[in-house]
């Protein structure tokens, strides 16, 4: 397999050179962190300059390196190697298998001529983790299954079968290299059952691993639906499941959002500009995955061309939540309508809305409807299936296809 080019994630890499903080990869499993850190972030340091002696490296989840699972002796290790007070750039994989390794890690941070970045694995090193041991002193990369675009960059084909490809096996890397549908279906389906479920109901010492599973797949099929605890309960209490509350049925959601299986959505009233606490939207960070975990069935067009524009977003580094607005209908009646995406980066603001379809001018009317009652000057959005050059409605509305929404990084200023 050719190499794949992960940009996004190297630039911000090297923005955080040299800043002081442990650089910290995180993200699901089997995502590409590992191959961040090297060869890409490895061979950027020996192209910039960087001597070889001055990179130290070591993959702990190794046998050869099991020594080095000792802090005392990866501590030792890595001193051992620096010779000079020039800078020493320490790349640690799989830091999570080394006991105490925040001790060792901040202990670094006192060396001027230490520069550290690590990654850990989903099960013991989560973003919670990070916030709990570092106290300030690590700076967290999340790091996405390929987007539409890198996997283009590595597909043999053309685009349209890339797409076909990416809408039903999504962008976890290996993917690239499985040469069959069973290869790839099964791959998904192996990774869920024995890698991702695994983790989460060792690390959080699940007995109910049948209630874990039974959410896994409610929010699968529930992509782009709003849900809650409270909605999950009485799915499984309208299917005669007794023996669970809603308290654990809030815990298993935050376990699975913690592992980056999913993203968490909250609502948000446009016009009232304020936070809606429940219910939310989930998505999944690669929909590969939720594909494989219903067996390739529920290939809902929509709902998975939503949970795509989500990732993109996400990857380009915005705040999305659901969008609310109120209106009155003819009869004076207050309603609610729904934009699919309010997009924040700094002073920047954008309304997403993803559909099918603009065939009719009906269908555009009732698209634009949501986006044509709030009350800003923001910039507002459509993105459908077609492959199709861009356009604007009469109402001055951004029509994008979402191919060229997705390979283009500044399809929102079209």
């Amino acid at each position: 397999m050719q190499e794949i080019k992960r940009d996004v994630y190297l630039d911000k890499m090297i923005s955080r050179k040299e800043n002081g903080l442990i650089k910290i990869l995180t993200g699901i499993r089997r995502c590409g962190k590992s191959y961040l850190l090297d060869p890409l972030f490895k061979n950027y340091l020996l192209e910039s300059g960087v001597k070889e002696d001055h990179i130290i490296k070591l993959e702990l989840d190794r046998e050869e390196n099991k020594k080095y699972r000792d802090p005392h002796a990866l501590n030792q290790y890595i001193k051992s190697q620096m010779k000079d007070k020039n800078m020493y750039y320490v790349l640690l994989d799989e830091i999570q298998l080394v006991e105490d390794f925040e001790s060792v890690l901040n202990g670094f941070l006192y060396e001027k001529n230490v520069d550290v970045y690590v990654t850990g694995s989903n099960s013991k090193f989560l973003s919670t983790d990070i916030i709990t041991e570092f106290r300030g002193r690590g700076d967290e990369i999340r790091i996405f299954p390929l987007s539409f675009s890198e996997f283009l960059e590595s597909f043999k084909g053309d685009r349209h079968e890339a797409w076909n490809e990416y809408v039903l096996y999504g962008g976890l890397p290996l993917i690239l290299s499985k040469k069959t549908d069973e290869e790839k279906s099964q791959y998904l389906k192996n990774l869920f059952e024995q890698t991702y479920i695994k983790d989460i109901i060792e690390r959080n010492n699940i007995q109910r691993t049948d209630i874990i599973d039974s959410i896994i797949n409610i929010l699968a099929s529930s992509v782009g639906s709003l849900t809650n605890p409270v909605k999950i309960y009485h799915t499984f209490v309208s299917n005669g499941e007794k023996g669970i509350s809603q308290n654990t049925i809030a815990s298993y959601l935050k376990y699975i959002e913690d592992a980056f299986i999913v993203n968490k959505s909250s609502r948000y009233d446009v016009k009232g500009k304020k936070y809606i606490q429940s219910p939310q939207k989930y998505y999944f960070s690669d929909i590969g995955l939720r594909n494989a975990r219903l067996n390739f069935r529920q290939q809902e067009e929509n709902h998975i061309m939503e949970n795509i524009i989500y990732n993109e977003l996400i990857i380009r580094g915005y705040n999305v939540d659901v969008g609310v607005v109120e209106v009155r209908d003819e009869k004076k009646q207050r309603k609610q309508l729904e934009v699919d995406f309010v997009c924040n980066l700094g002073n920047k603001r954008y309304y997403v809305q993803s559909s099918l379809h603009l065939d009719t001018r009906e269908k555009t009317i009732q698209e634009e409807r949501p986006l044509l009652s709030i009350p800003d000057n923001f910039k507002k959005i459509i993105v459908v299936k077609e492959d199709i050059k861009h356009w604007f409605t009469e109402e001055g509305i951004l029509v994008v296809g979402i191919q060229e929404f997705l390979l283009d990084k500044n399809s929102l200023d079209l």
